[in-house]
């Protein structure tokens, strides 16, 4: 898992673009606008809206990761 300086970092890089981003409605991961489904959840519903976009980089970008990646698996 990243380090919270690298998290920080995402997270303003995600709130200087919030419309290059969606939030998946399924467990809060930040995605890339053209992903179709959460690589995590495997959910299809998102919020593209900046404003939730925004709240959700500042929530992540402020506390370690709580979620396992597929890199986590290795």
């Amino acid at each position: 898992m990243g380090s919270l300086e690298q998290r920080r970092a995402q997270a303003e890089a995600i709130i200087a673009s919030p419309a290059e981003y969606k939030v998946c409605e399924g467990c809060g991961s930040i995605l890339r606008r053209g992903a179709a489904i959460c690589p995590l959840c495997k959910s299809y519903r998102f919020d593209e809206s900046g404003e939730r976009v925004v709240a959700q980089a500042r929530e992540l970008g402020s506390r370690e990761a709580t979620t396992i990646s597929e890199e986590d698996w290795e």
